[in-house]
Parts: C-alpha cells; structure tokens; sequence
C-alpha cells in the first residue's frame, strides 16, 4: 500500500486528524489520482460493508458444548493426597505399635522359670446358641442388600457405556 492509498483510507475510516482531513479533502477536490483513487477505495469499502459474517448455527454450537460437556463428564475426578497426610498417618500408627511393643516387653516377667506346666481351661463356645431366627433374619436382609447394591452398579456401568457408543 502506498501513502496515498494509506492517506485516502485514513479519512474514509475517519481515524485522521481535522487539519489533515481538510488538507486530504483539498487533495481529492484538486487531484485526478486522488480523485480516482478515493472512488475505488469508496466502493471497495461499500463491499467491505456489505458482507456478511458467516456464522454458526445454534445447532452446530449446542452440539459442540454438548460434546465438550460429556467429555468433561466421563472423566473421573482426580482427587489428590497430600502426602504429609499419608506420612502422618504411617508416623501414627508405627509409633502406636512401638508404644505398645515396649510396654508388653517392661510387663513380661523374665525371671521366672517355667517349672510349671501351662494349663489352658478353654471351650469353644456353642454356636447354635448364637444361630436364632433373628441372626439369621438380619443376615438375609445384609446379603439382599448387597447384592441390590451390586445390582445396581452392573446396570450404571452397562448404561454408560452404552452411552458412551
């Protein structure tokens, strides 16, 4: 683009200051190239004017919110563990069993001789006692429970992914 094209597109864009939107006027009053040159940029930018922006359907920018939605959808959520958290816990319960190893050990006479013999009174007790009606009502109702449970996640997992196809 030269000087006068830019000049000439300047005061039809209106981007130019007054005095030299007066001194481009003068030009196109006084000037032949300026004069034709002025015409094609009006009638270029009167066809710049008149077209129109293609845009998207509604539908085609539904569906692709729709897509970017159930994609985000079926990936699973990540959660993530602080590993301070882990180690606090592992610190914990180490230190637990330390504590109470040591305290067994102080506990344990080890002076003594095992002169006598150990005798153990222990019977098992009676489990038909244990296996009455209500037993074993409460263990029926516990099985039927879980199997609904597992019911239920073979027909989620069956229905996503039939989705997913």
């Amino acid at each position: 683009m030269n000087a006068i094209e830019e000049k000439l597109w300047d005061y039809i864009d209106g981007t130019c200051s007054a005095e030299e939107r007066e001194s481009i006027g003068k030009l196109i009053a006084g000037d032949a190239v300026y004069q034709k040159k002025y015409r094609e940029l009006l009638a270029l930018n009167a066809e710049f004017l008149a077209v129109e922006l293609d845009e998207p359907s509604m539908a085609f920018t539904y569906n692709v919110m729709e897509t970017i939605r159930t994609e985000n959808a079926m990936q699973p959520l990540k959660a993530r563990v602080d590993k301070r958290i882990i180690r606090g816990l592992g610190v914990f319960f180490a230190l637990t069993i330390g504590i109470l190893l040591v305290y067994v050990l102080t506990q344990v006479n080890w002076s003594a001789e095992n002169t006598i013999p150990v005798q153990f009174d222990f019977t098992l007790p009676k489990i038909p006692d244990y296996l009455n009606g209500n037993v074993l009502m409460a263990f029926i109702f516990v099985d039927i429970i879980v199997a609904l449970y597992l019911f239920d996640s073979y027909l989620r997992k069956k229905l996503t992914h039939k989705t997913a196809h």
